[in-house]
This record gives structure tokens, sequence and C-alpha cells, in this order.
């Protein structure tokens, strides 16, 4: 079992190999800070700099951080297991959109 020092470790170790995808991605292509995708896990509309397609399921830059930390830490077994495990979360993203896309048609 790891310690919360190692946890913590593995989780900063990601969140900076994440955060420089993404630069790096943007670096190579400028355009791809501002073209959106829907993240197969949040559900929301990202940019597609430091996302990562994994199988049939592209994740936007803040989801493969979770991701990929879920499997460094064991908590999850592969992306399948990952989208269940974000389904709450995606529920409510798609929700909020339709409650904001009401109030648009109704002002």
């Amino acid at each position: 079992m790891k310690s919360n020092q190692d946890k913590e470790k593995i989780i900063k170790d990601m969140q900076e190999v994440v955060y420089q995808m993404k630069i790096d991605d943007i670096e190579e292509n400028p355009d791809s800070e501002f073209e959106l995708f829907t993240c197969s896990s949040c559900a929301a509309d990202k940019s597609l700099a430091g996302s990562i397609l994994y199988g049939k399921y592209r994740l936007c830059n803040d989801c493969v951080l979770m991701y990929e930390t879920a499997c460094k830490l064991s908590k999850v077994k592969d992306i399948e297991d990952f989208i269940r495990h974000t389904e709450d979360l995606r529920l409510q993203n798609m929700c909020d959109f339709i409650k904001q896309d009401t109030q648009k048609e109704n002002n």
C-alpha cells in the first residue's frame, strides 16, 4: 500500500507531465488550444490541446490527469473502468448544459 507521501508525489508528478503535454500540443499546433471536442469522461466541451485518445474515448487534459493518476494509484484497471466511474460527472455536466440551454431559450 502506498503512503500518503507516495500518493502526493505521484499526483504532483502526473500534474507536471499532463500540463507539459498540453503545452507541447499548443506549441506544435497553436490552433489546438481553441479546437473543442466533447470529453468522453466529463462530457464538457474542452480544448483538444493536451487531450488523449484511449481506444474509442478521447479525454480532455483534466480527465487525462484523473485517469492516469487513478491508474498509477490502482484505483481503476483500465479506461472502461474509469469511464464507468465518471458516469455521475458526465450526467451532471449534461444536465447542467440542458439547464443552461433551456434558460437561454426562455430569455
